[in-house]
């Protein structure tokens, strides 16, 4: 193999070891299991053969994950994130691929490097007010701290909760390894958050 993009996250424990009370251990080793495993998985990598690919939340979980606005006991929609003020890198997962293969187009120019990508950086806030223009109707970004997260009780709950809290304890430096206007010179079709929507809200 002369080139291969492997589809990775951060090993969240370089910055919240498992000691830290911060957010719960989970499995006894693990802060954000679907993110620690890849990351350790790195080290099984040629990197002189290799570009880490670091995706961003699919927007995509919205439908097929049921993270999208719920209705109250009133109809009044709610968009639920752990996130409070803070910006969540996202992007379509039909453009992961076309991401890969502007790697690839680069050659030898990403091998043994990090590649970040993300169609927009957007706060829960934000978020919202795109799911209320595509959908025509009022929805309320609910903040909830990612304990409460963590209790809604759903298989993953507790992986995402801490995730979620990861990346915005940790916003900085997640926001920036995810450069947009970098994720857009791989890949010209890059959708945007609203673009996304005109094709899904459906």
């Amino acid at each position: 193999v002369k080139h291969a993009v492997w589809s990775t996250l951060e090993d969240t424990r370089k910055r919240v070891p498992l000691a830290d009370d911060r957010m719960p251990t989970l499995h006894g080793r693990f802060k954000v299991p679907h993110f620690d495993t890849k990351g350790e998985s790195d080290a099984f990598f040629d990197a002189a053969h290799t570009t880490f690919l670091l995706t961003s939340f699919y927007w995509d979980n919205l439908v097929a994950f049921g993270m999208g606005p719920k209705a109250d006991e009133t109809g009044a929609l709610a968009f639920v994130l752990p996130m409070g003020d803070k910006k969540l890198p996202g992007i379509a997962a039909e453009d992961i691929g076309k991401c890969a293969y502007g790697v690839f187009k680069r050659g030898d120019a990403t091998l043994g490097k990090y590649v970040g990508i993300s169609g927009e950086h957007l706060t829960g806030a934000e978020m919202a007010a795109g799911l209320a223009r595509a959908l025509e109707k009022p929805v309320t970004y609910k903040a909830v701290p990612p304990a409460v997260y963590r209790s809604f009780g759903f298989p993953g709950a507790d992986d995402l909760g801490n995730m979620f809290q990861y990346k915005a304890e940790f916003e900085s430096a997640f926001c920036g390894a995810r450069n947009v206007a970098d994720s857009r010179a791989l890949n010209h079709e890059m959708l945007n958050f609203a673009g996304w929507l005109a094709k899904n809200k459906s």
